[in-house]
């Protein structure tokens, strides 16, 4: 097989418009301050206008669930979250095989919390299973409301991952997720940046509310972004950082032997694919708790048995964009040699509003044996593309396809060695192709093996691209 390489793309953006959107909710007015940014038409596509931020209302009986997702939990299990504005409405999730009989039954807890004068409806948690592998589960939620069908994951390769950061809820991500579920996959990966509420809390509802549709039925594996922080200062009466991401979006820290649930990891296709989520907004020097986890974590990966290791983290540790340069490298210097080492395959990030993919690199350089650095943080956010790559970076001879637009992306683990990566920009009601690479597993590329007595170097000096 060979690499299919796309080729470069960049855009410049003659003028910038800022719109403000005001929205009234139980009362309460917010004002959203929007920079649409636009695009000087290239000549093969032209970007859509501006899309406006979507505000999602719940037009159901307080007992009706509502904000749905589900993501796994060990090799067999599933959560269930939702909210209720009723909070007497009980956590338990019935489910089956078959539309409307459920056979099982399971019970988990509930929780919510306050931001200033904001208080959260009730927030249920609940774990079912264990589940079959790659097969459909109705469920409904609290015994009341709408049924829903989730499938779980196969229980060995192929696999297919979907990826897309920083969504927000725009028309630019209705369209985005609108073509991640034309076609058919396991998981949604998301590198952080989820509502874009920054604050204004009841934009955590919309957003729940918009996506439902999507992450009711299939596990939604998410990590945090900057906009998840929502704390300005570190004063005794200010919310903690990060308390409506994971009062909301609870992921499996502990069945990791994580103490935070800013940064995990999880196994997919029976243990075949490893993937990291790592906190960009938590400690990670290397005295830190994340530094050590992480190492914990993948030192415990047999690469024998688990032939793929993803990563995903918010700010990108390589960059060719204006946009938020720079600010993913202590983290890089800090953590590089970790992944390295253990020949991660693939680092996705998000962050920076545009597509960039680069080749195999590791320390600044083209290296076979590092893994490949994406960045896909173009799911539809309110703030417009980013459209400033610079041609004379001093990583651009290693940047290999890199466009502003919107879009997601697809992994396709088909085996133990070969895997397929596509990105899809979004052209209007079609998805197009405008990227596309195959990938061997590092795991199987014997001058990548770790030598005796090398702190895992191989063949470090190579500039052979992916394959």
């Amino acid at each position: 097989m060979s690499p299919i390489s796309g080729c470069f793309h960049s855009s410049t953006c003659p003028r910038k418009m800022t719109r403000r959107v005001v929205l009234v909710v139980a009362g309460t007015t917010l004002v959203l301050s929007i920079v649409f940014a636009c695009a000087a038409a290239a000549t093969e596509y032209v970007r859509p206008p501006p899309g406006r931020v979507i505000f999602t209302q719940h037009t159901k009986p307080a007992s009706h669930p509502q904000q749905v997702h589900v993501s796994v939990v060990g090799a067999n299990h599933m959560r269930v979250s939702w909210v209720t504005e009723d909070k007497h409405i009980q956590s338990v999730v019935e489910y089956g095989k078959a539309a409307g009989n459920y056979t099982a039954s399971a019970t988990g807890d509930h929780t919510s919390y306050r931001y200033f004068l904001y208080t959260s409806g009730k927030i249920h948690h609940v774990k079912i299973g264990p589940l079959d592998p790659a097969t459909v589960y109705y469920y409904r939620c609290s015994m009341a409301g709408d049924e829903f069908s989730l499938r779980t994951p196969p229980a060995a390769l192929p696999i297919e991952l979907a990826v897309a950061g920083d969504l927000g809820q725009t028309e630019w991500t209705a369209s985005t997720l609108s073509h991640v579920g034309r076609s058919d996959y396991d998981m949604l990966l998301v590198p952080g940046d989820l509502s874009y509420a920054d604050a204004q809390q009841p934009l955590w509802d919309s957003f729940g509310r918009f996506v439902q549709r999507y992450a009711s039925r299939r596990p939604w594996m998410v990590t945090e972004g900057n906009h998840e922080v929502e704390a300005a200062m570190a004063l005794p009466c200010w919310p903690r950082p990060f308390t409506a991401y994971t009062t909301r979006w609870r992921m499996p820290y502990e069945e990791s032997g994580s103490a935070s649930s800013l940064y995990y990891s999880f196994d997919t296709a029976g243990g075949a694919v490893h993937v990291i989520m790592l906190g960009s907004y938590a400690d990670f020097n290397s005295s830190s708790e994340q530094y050590r986890w992480l190492a914990r974590d993948l030192a415990a990966v047999d690469r024998g048995a688990t032939p793929w290791v993803v990563v995903l983290l918010h700010a990108p540790w390589y960059n060719t964009n204006a946009a938020h340069e720079g600010e993913g490298e202590a983290m890089r210097k800090a953590m590089e040699r970790l992944l390295y080492e253990a020949r991660v395959d693939l680092v996705f990030a998000g962050h920076v509003h545009a597509y960039e993919r680069f080749t195999r690199v590791y320390n600044n350089e083209a290296n076979p044996c590092g893994p490949v650095h994406i960045t896909i943080g173009d799911g539809g956010n309110r703030e417009g593309l980013a459209f400033d790559f610079r041609k004379n970076h001093k990583l651009a001879r290693l940047s290999v396809m890199r466009e502003a637009s919107f879009g997601h992306g697809r992994l396709s683990v088909v085996n133990a060695t070969a895997a397929r990566w596509t990105w899809h920009r979004n052209d209007d009601a079609d998805s197009t192709v405008r990227d596309e690479i195959w990938l061997e597993s590092l795991a199987a590329n014997g001058a990548c093996r770790p030598r005796p007595g090398s702190n895992g170097a191989g063949a470090a000096d190579s500039p052979n691209d992916e394959l």
